[in-house]
Parts: structure tokens; C-alpha cells; sequence
């Protein structure tokens, strides 16, 4: 036991030593090897199983939508739907065409395809008041060098339903869960991946 331990330590300097000679004479190599791991691990950690199918539920809620927001991940770009109540009614799909809730007109959209986000509540209270006013309905989110998202455009809420287009660089595999809150709230989470 003592013979093998020894022979490993031996190994292990024999391998820690040329490498921390190499990076001392030349630094400049050590952090594009350390980026270049870095990202080999990151791409060995991205394997997802999600899928390209709709995903969905098709229970009525009380809720109403209150914002829309995304951000980058290491395996994916995500938008999160925020709402105001519990949210239970959705369904996410690749279309080939995002239509505007109530008048049916395309909603251009940038990327190879389109997913049509339709969660089941709207984005005004119950007297006809917004509780959602995007500032530019072509972009509702900035997603600028993201790796997957293209754009993120509003296509309207009517009788209930509220309809959110996103441009994607291709058909990848998606995934669709709900959050509890913060407080009363909860959140529509769509997660779409980089690669298959």
C-alpha cells in the first residue's frame, strides 16, 4: 500500500512539475489551457434530454403576467415569464409562424426557428388594466450575444391567454417548468439549450 502511494506521488510530481515549469517560463499559455479546460468541461456537462415536442398544461389560473426577462446560462439561455398569483396554464411549441393573440398577424421574429410561448393568463387585472407594458414590444428583452435567443417579441394578450414569441438560432431542445414566487408570485421558466 505504501509502495503504491509512493509511486503515485512520484507520478504526480513528475506530471505537476513540467507544468509548473512550462507556465513559469511562459505565462501566457497557462490561462488559454485553463480557458480551453474549462470549456471542454462545460461542453462535457451540457448533454440534455429535453427534447423539441410541445410542453404544456392546460389548467386555468388566476394570475396575471407582470414581466418578462431572460439571461445566459453555461448549457442554455433562459426567459422567465413573472406573474402575479400562481401560474399553472401553459404550452410552449416550435410554430412556423408566432401570430398575435386576437388579430392572428405574424410576429417577425429573428433565429432559424420560432417558439410560440402561450401562457394561459392574462397581462391585465380585471378591470381592463395592464399589469404588463412592455417598453418596445419588438424587444422585450435584450438578448444581444446570447448564444441560442435571437429575440424575444410580444404578440398580445386577449380573453385571457397571453402570447410571447422567441426567436432561437435553431430548433433545439427546450424545457418548460413553474416556480413558486417570491411571495404570492410564481414564474414560467423555458430554458433552451445550445446544442443537442
Amino acid at each position: 500500500m505504501s509502495r503504491t502511494l509512493t509511486t503515485l506521488a512520484t507520478v504526480s510530481l513528475a506530471v505537476l512539475v513540467p507544468t509548473a515549469a512550462v507556465a513559469a517560463a511562459t505565462p501566457t499559455p497557462a490561462p488559454k489551457l485553463a480557458t480551453t479546460l474549462s470549456t471542454a468541461v462545460t461542453s462535457s456537462t451540457c448533454s440534455v434530454t429535453w427534447g423539441s415536442l410541445p410542453k404544456g398544461s392546460s389548467r386555468s389560473s388566476s394570475a396575471v403576467l407582470t414581466g418578462v426577462r431572460s439571461g445566459q446560462h453555461a448549457c442554455y439561455d433562459r426567459l422567465v415569464i413573472d406573474l402575479r398569483g400562481p401560474i399553472v396554464g401553459y404550452d410552449v411549441r416550435y410554430v412556423d409562424t408566432v401570430r398575435a393573440d386576437g388579430s392572428g398577424t405574424p410576429i417577425p421574429l429573428r433565429g432559424g426557428a420560432r417558439l410560440a410561448v402561450v401562457v394561459l393568463v392574462p397581462a391585465y387585472d380585471s378591470a381592463g388594466q395592464p399589469t404588463y407594458r412592455p417598453v418596445n414590444v419588438r424587444e422585450l428583452t435584450n438578448v444581444t450575444g446570447y448564444r441560442t435567443f435571437r429575440q424575444v417579441a410580444w404578440a398580445g394578450s386577449f380573453e385571457g391567454r397571453t402570447t410571447v414569441g422567441l426567436g432561437v438560432r435553431a430548433r433545439l431542445p427546450f424545457r418548460v417548468f413553474t416556480l413558486a414566487g417570491p411571495g404570492d408570485g410564481s414564474r414560467l421558466v423555458i430554458d433552451v439549450a445550445h446544442t443537442w
